[in-house]
């Protein structure tokens, strides 16, 4: 039998990832080769350490050794990532995030936060770098949700300027307009002053190596929304929404927010938030309380994917309040569901950057 690299080679070339449609030599998914006998080992370089798709690519790559090479090979693959980005290779702002989601609604009330907190806490327990911006600025409740509200950032000199190191928690970096004020006290900001203090946010942040920067931003359309794009280079925006036509109605508007000539932000997908409930008693029962397939019948319409659905239930509600997200319970419906979003969104965010133009800040002519 033809134990070479090169043959090893030309057997994982006809192994597609399902997502990018391209053979993993092409896509230098395929590292660090090692033929000892019978044994092959390589590295498998996933474009996120949430991808869904691990496993097929995994069985793929050792039934093509099988047919190309010898069945009684030992195949050994090593799994391992390095997400990727859109961003250029001289861009120094945030020189080290690689990808920037904007987590957006078209209203108050729909659960935008619980999502932003939940799919924070799932990536980054797929071992990806993870960091979280409060940019609801009048109403932050990221701390809350944390269970940070009394602590507050630490700042710290870098090339001689002034950086707020974030505040860690559940393996995410976080930062918050709420560690910075008064949280029984109202922020009356006007737009300028809102909009300055989002950009520091940003800027300010000691982030370091970070793989994906979520921006939980306040509900509609406006003054902050624009500030975001025009300040940081946006990879998409996630869309949540509750199923209810009230709610898909202005869903349309913050979809068309990014859309627009201008702006060119790619939306990856929909979250229908509180879809139905499910009572903890009878977990196979759902019952949709606010309509059904609200969502599903706008992702059709405008042409981005769902990419979940996730229940109502009472330990939601319970774990925004007591700082442990649901996120953190592998066990649990809602846990589960906020882990396969977590896989999903990644999958969206590296067809994205092999699919779509290089990210940049959005320049908005007056």
């Amino acid at each position: 039998m033809n134990y070479t690299i090169e043959k090893v080679k030309e057997a994982l070339s006809l192994v597609n990832d399902p997502d990018l449609k391209k053979d993993l030599v092409s896509l230098h998914m395929i590292e660090n080769i090692n033929i000892d006998g019978k044994n092959i080992s390589f590295d498998l370089v996933l474009t996120t350490p949430a991808c869904p798709m691990k496993n097929k690519m995994k069985d793929d790559c050792i039934k093509s050794i099988y047919n190309i090479i010898d069945k009684e090979a030992i195949v050994e693959i090593n799994l391992t990532s390095k997400v990727t980005t859109a961003r250029k290779n001289d861009d120094e702002f945030l020189k080290g995030i690689k990808n920037i989601i904007a987590i957006a609604s078209g209203k108050g009330g729909v659960g935008k936060s619980t999502v932003a907190v939940n799919l924070a806490v799932a990536l980054a327990k797929t071992g990806a770098k993870v960091a979280l911006v409060d940019a609801d600025i009048y109403g932050p409740s990221i701390p809350l949700m944390f269970n940070v509200v009394k602590e507050k950032p630490a700042a710290v000199e870098v090339d001689g300027k002034t950086k707020i190191i974030p505040i860690n928690k559940y393996g995410v970096k976080l930062l918050s307009i709420g560690f910075f004020v008064d949280p029984d006290k109202a922020l009356v900001w006007r737009g300028p002053m809102a909009s300055g203090a989002l950009k520091q946010l940003f800027t300010d942040g000691d982030w370091g190596e970070i793989d994906y920067m979520l921006i939980d931003l306040p509900p509609g359309t406006g003054d902050m929304h624009l500030t975001m794009v025009q300040t940081v280079p946006v990879t998409g925006a996630l869309i949540i929404s509750t199923p209810q036509q009230v709610a898909i109605a202005d869903v349309r508007k913050a979809a068309n927010m990014f859309v627009q000539e201008g702006i060119n932000i790619p939306i990856l997908g929909i979250v229908e938030n509180m879809a139905y409930f499910t009572p903890a008693e009878l977990p196979e029962n759902k019952y949709y309380i606010f309509g059904k397939d609200g969502c599903k019948k706008l992702s059709e319409e405008i042409n981005v994917p769902l990419l979940s659905q996730i229940p109502i239930v009472q330990s939601i509600a319970e774990s925004g309040d007591n700082g442990n997200p649901v996120a953190n319970d592998d066990n649990s419906i809602v846990g589960n569901a906020f882990k396969i979003l977590a896989e999903r969104v990644a999958q969206q965010i590296a067809i994205r950057n092999s699919e779509k133009l290089a990210t940049k800040i959005v320049e908005i002519k007056n």
